[in-house]
């Protein structure tokens, strides 16, 4: 990994970060891209962020989102929906990486997050109390349109979404071969991917109790009574 100071970067401290029922495997990450362009800068983005994850410890498993159809144009049967929901269910962090596109998230970006359903399957939330990370590219200046635009679907899912995030400005200049060039900007992505995988740690063992609500409680109860009465 030749981007990467050498012994700078070292593998989480599991031991330090875990809690009470942690599952004990490496932290599961899924990545998302937002082009279905053969030189994709958000995937070639999001391919930097998952080899640091690799070595801080986690597994990590890509989406190729061509072929995805467009939300309501088929159902969740479909291969492509299937996949990607079975790729969501077996994570426990995500990155989403997509480029601006007329100062907005793309389409493609915007697709696969709307096939993640909010509602449960099979008894659990695909996305509650996951981590999620946030980064862009741009084609010309710096902007934070994305960024901040997917910080509200995140939180809107109910990811647990970190501090940190990643913009990059005029991407097709921060790449060579296929491999992000050394810069402030490269760190920035590894800052974050060591604060997802950070996050992710900390709070996958806690769960149950980190997404408890009392509003969900209350419906539970109320079902219960109508079971019951009925």
């Amino acid at each position: 990994m030749p981007n990467l100071a050498a012994g700078v970067l070292q593998p989480l401290d599991f031991a330090s970060l875990v809690g009470p029922g942690d599952p004990g495997h490496p932290p599961r990450i899924l990545l998302l891209y937002g082009s279905l362009r053969a030189v994709s800068y958000s995937r070639l983005c999001a391919e930097e962020g998952a080899r640091i994850l690799q070595a801080l410890g986690c597994e990590t498993r890509f989406f190729d989102p061509a072929g995805l159809p467009l939300p309501g144009d088929a159902d969740e049967t479909h291969p492509k929906v299937a996949e990607l929901r079975d790729l969501v269910m077996w994570s426990e962090g995500m990155v989403w990486s997509s480029p601006e596109r007329h100062g907005a998230m793309t389409g493609v970006m915007k697709s696969q997050i709307d096939w993640i359903p909010l509602s449960p399957i099979g008894g659990i939330r695909p996305t509650q109390g996951k981590t999620l990370a946030v980064m862009q590219v741009s084609g010309g200046s710096q902007s934070f349109n994305t960024v901040n635009q997917l910080r509200i679907l995140g939180r809107w899912m109910r990811l647990i979404t970190i501090p940190n995030q990643s913009s990059v400005p005029m991407a097709w200049k921060e790449f060579e071969d296929g491999r992000m060039k050394p810069s402030s900007l490269y760190n920035r992505i590894v800052d974050v991917m060591e604060e997802l995988a950070r996050f992710t740690l900390m709070t996958r063992g806690r769960n149950a109790m980190l997404t408890d609500r009392y509003s969900e409680r209350v419906e539970s109860l109320q079902d219960v009574h109508k079971r019951v009465s009925g």
